[in-house]
């Protein structure tokens, strides 16, 4: 949940203020509790703004409070230089919001505030209702979410292991337009960091890590391409990220693999799996967005994600369209976290799902793919692209589907039974998504998230292009 500040405006003349002050106070007392108990954390302006030195005073403090979002709020006439005032006290978001009491001209207020801001300039959301209304407060608990979301991208610090794998523009961005647009940095880290501290990692958690995996998934060695010291390798090179991220304080990452790792070393596909996986072999922990091919902007997309979801985060290949079934393979070597097996809270049950394969022949270094079905449920799909140098985030809702043990076989054999499979059925048809969709990658996270991402556009000012059959919800 998020952050949010409330101040409430009020009318300027003091024989005026007087008489509403109690009106002020309920009103603004019921619109707290409907946001706290939605969740949120609220912090409330230290008195309503009756003159333009409580406008910015009390901006102030909202402003050192650091909140992800600020309402302004009109329940009566308010003087509107006093929301001039304190919006150039507030840098971040602002959502008004009017009661539509008749008593009280709320929503006077709230237009000639939102007038005098359109004149300068500075964007903001409007929404009016009943402040005790929980649709009121589920609407701006969205937006407070999406400038949740928003502000922990800024002043984050991405880890780029290796470079551009295999050709892929897509997966490289400038950094320098993500200074500007997203706040991000960007750490440049060679993969040989990898290989060197794999190799000096603790041969005994090696060894407990390798004997959990043996015991709650299953685990197919082959004397070749997937033995236990192969398998002790990537769980080296899982635990040689673990130390990067945590000396370079990295908040997100990208392993390039392809194809110095995965033709000399290791793939990584187990360090990726459980880095997003929300447990590891010492029980819980926080996810770690990590993408597959040092994905830049597929990384950007999962933690933009992960951050309103809370969840891990799908990274995968669009690999195959089923036009008999209208359902798509989301399909890659790498990191579907294991998470997505059962999306339980137990890793077992997870992992009692999981298949540990020996890699295929794209990678001769061998190791372990991490195979599952993803679990069925509503899915939000999205990625960040760019079209001639512009952001626009392409987004969609979608269902991920499971079937009998024989049609799954059948499905997976068509592409690479060895790895991770989300059978997806899209709010989109194959000709308009394979015509519009701007990369090779994919993300997902549980849910319908759409309402959110669609906030995070307008606070990044980012187009959005949205994928649907019909209108659009």
């Amino acid at each position: 949940m998020a952050r949010i500040g409330v101040i409430t405006l009020s009318d300027g003349r003091d024989y005026v203020h007087n008489g509403i002050a109690g009106f002020l106070g309920g009103t603004e007392d019921r619109l707290v509790a409907a946001l706290a108990g939605a969740g949120h954390e609220v912090v409330r302006g230290s008195a309503p703004v009756s003159a333009n030195t409580l406008a910015t005073s009390v901006a102030r403090e909202i402003e050192a409070a650091d909140v992800d979002l600020t309402v302004l709020h009109y329940c009566v006439w308010a003087f509107p230089h006093f929301t001039m005032l304190a919006a150039n006290a507030l840098s971040g978001p602002l959502v008004l919001v009017a009661n539509t009491d008749p008593v009280q001209p709320g929503l006077v207020g709230m237009l000639a505030a939102g007038g005098a801001l359109d004149q300068v300039g500075r964007r903001h959301v409007r929404l009016w209702g009943d402040p005790a209304d929980p649709e009121l407060a589920a609407a701006i608990g969205t937006r407070a979410r999406a400038a949740a979301a928003v502000a922990k991208l800024r002043g984050s610090t991405f880890g780029r292991i290796g470079g551009r794998p295999m050709g892929m523009n897509t997966a490289v961005a400038n950094t320098d337009q993500w200074h500007r647009q997203f706040g991000v940095d960007v750490e440049e880290i060679d993969q040989w960091e990898i290989v060197r501290r794999a190799e000096a990692a603790d041969p005994a958690e090696k060894r407990r890590a390798r004997e959990w995996l043996e015991r709650y998934a299953t685990v197919r060695y082959d004397s070749v391409k997937l033995t236990p010291s192969l398998l002790e390798r990537q769980i080296g090179a899982y635990l040689a990220m673990r130390s990067l991220i945590e000396e370079w304080h990295l908040d997100f990452t990208g392993i390039k693999g392809q194809p110095e790792l995965t033709q000399h070393f290791a793939t990584m596909d187990v360090a990726e799996a459980f880095l997003n996986d929300p447990y590891d072999w010492n029980g819980p922990k926080e996810t770690h967005v990590c993408a597959t091919e040092a994905d830049m902007d597929g990384a950007l997309t999962m933690q933009l994600m992960k951050h309103l979801a809370g969840t891990p985060v799908l990274f995968a290949d669009v690999r195959h369209h089923h036009a008999d079934r209208d359902i798509w393979d989301l399909c890659n070597s790498g990191q579907h976290a294991t998470w997505f097996a059962a999306r339980s809270d137990d890793p077992a049950e997870n992992l009692a799902r999981v298949t540990l394969h020996p890699e295929v022949f794209f990678f001769p270094a061998g190791g372990a793919s991490v195979h599952h079905i993803a679990a069925p449920g509503q899915m939000t799909l999205a990625r960040l692209t760019r079209l001639d140098g512009t952001y626009r985030l392409q987004l969609m809702l979608g269902e991920f589907e499971n079937y009998d043990e024989a049609t799954t076989s059948a499905l997976e054999a068509q592409s690479t039974p060895e790895w991770p499979h989300a059978f997806a059925r899209l709010d989109v048809t194959a000709e308009t998504f394979l015509s519009r969709f701007g990369a090779n990658h994919i993300h997902a996270v549980p849910g319908d998230r759409r309402a959110e991402l669609r906030a995070v556009c307008e606070l990044l000012g980012i187009t959005l292009d949205e994928f649907t059959r019909g209108p659009r919800h």
